[in-house]
């Protein structure tokens, strides 16, 4: 039996009661794009690599809260490992700040989105053997896209198997849903 993970943000019942608020509010800042809290204000508190963890789990938290757009209820639910105080303390930044953690997620949305795909072309070939198997049989996929970004094109070339492209599918209508949810 595996040993259970523990809740992401356990890390945060070391950090005393009035430091809470604070160091919150810093990192939604640095999610807005501005100064991250830095590892000095809190060096009593936690070690060096602990905080890389904490701010990774806080950032992940908020952006998974806002992104997905949980209720009260189901957010509580992944803050029940927490004493009241830090439950509180999480509750009104995000009340507080959701817009805001949301603007900067469409941002990075954004920034992502900015290339275009110009052009497509693919191929299905059948990989009959390799150098490990005599018989493979194997359906693969090329698909060369031509993307513009930043005003140059870029050829990319991808070979995939029957189950890459099937993830690949699965990721763009994902992908596809997300978009219909923000309009």
């Amino acid at each position: 039996m595996e040993p259970e993970e523990e809740p992401p943000l356990w890390r945060l019942q070391k950090l005393p009661a009035e430091l809470g608020p604070q160091l919150l509010h810093k990192i939604i800042d640095g999610i807005c794009g501005r100064a991250y809290p830095l590892y000095q204000d809190y060096h009593s508190v936690w070690e060096s690599k602990e905080w890389m963890n904490v701010l990774e789990d806080i950032t992940k938290f908020f952006k998974v809260v806002v992104g997905k757009n949980l209720s009260d209820e189901e957010i509580f639910q992944q803050l029940n490992q927490l004493n009241s105080f830090h439950q509180e303390a999480i509750m009104k930044c995000l009340k507080s700040r959701k817009d805001e953690i949301k603007q900067a997620l469409l941002g990075e949305i954004v920034d992502i989105s900015s290339a275009q795909l110009l052009d497509f072309d693919w191929q299905l070939k059948l990989a009959l053997s390799s150098d490990k198997i005599a018989a493979l049989q194997m359906p693969l996929l090329n698909l060369h896209l031509d993307v513009k970004e930043n005003g140059e094109v870029k050829p990319y070339c991808i070979e995939m198997s029957k189950e890459e492209l099937q993830n690949l599918i699965h990721s763009m209508e994902a992908a596809y849903k997300v978009v219909l949810q923000l309009k």
